[in-house]
């Protein structure tokens, strides 16, 4: 797929590169030469690039891209601008990052598709993270069900995925299993990493240092946490 990313800043610098390292194709963007070069070497193309100059901006492959997504994070005027100037063009998928909440409602105004609230949802990950005993990191399906990865229960190690009962009990169902190995980072030197089992089967084994990554009713999630306080 390809992406256009406008504003490479913390957050759409990161992004800009996790999708690049997905296999994505990506366009990013920013009219700042430090953020540019910060990036360059970590995504598709890096242009240096007053998105508020609409000419400039046709310029590029717009009916081409699956999906831009507006990534400016501080600079309000310049958003909506730029937001509006996309809108315009009628891409396929229109993705713009909310600053405030005055900045949302006119964003919704100009008629985005998705709206991308990214320090709401990292508050609200740490928060379920801090509150419920050996979570990790979770992901909301919806308001009531949860993806979430935890540290392995001391009673289901050494135990099939079957034989935990893990679904008959408490109706959650076990993803996948994640395990930490040692894998050598840009400066050579080996630190911990995680490597995802894949598809885990009835006979998958559980092994101690294990995380189980789950997903069902946040009540019932909870229910298997509290068994181990």
């Amino acid at each position: 797929m390809k992406y256009i990313i406008v504003g490479l800043g913390n957050f759409g610098g990161h992004l800009a590169a996790r999708f690049t390292s997905y296999g994505h194709e990506v366009i990013g963007i920013d009219a700042s030469e430090d953020k540019v070069d910060a990036v360059k070497d970590k995504i598709t193309h890096a242009i240096e690039m007053d998105a508020t100059d609409i000419h400039a901006v046709k310029n590029l492959p717009c009916k081409e891209a699956d999906a831009v997504i507006i990534a400016i994070g501080e600079d309000f005027g310049a958003s909506i601008m730029v937001t509006a100037i996309f809108k315009q063009l009628q891409i396929k998928r229109l993705i713009s990052r909310s600053i405030n909440k005055v900045h949302e409602t006119v964003i919704q105004a100009i008629g985005v598709d998705e709206i991308l609230h990214p320090e709401e949802d990292s508050a609200e990950r740490m928060a379920k993270s801090l509150q419920m005993k050996g979570v990790i990191d979770s992901l909301d399906v919806s308001d009531e069900y949860n993806i979430i990865e935890v540290k392995t229960p001391i009673r289901y190690i050494g135990l099939s995925i079957a034989e935990t009962k893990i679904r008959q009990d408490y109706n959650i169902n076990i993803l996948t299993l994640i395990k930490m190995v040692d894998k050598p980072n840009i400066f050579g030197i080996k630190a911990k990493s995680k490597k995802v089992t894949g598809v885990v089967t009835p006979n998958t084994v559980i092994e101690a240092g294990d995380f189980l990554l789950l997903f069902g009713h946040i009540k019932d999630i909870q229910t298997i946490l509290k068994l181990e306080e």
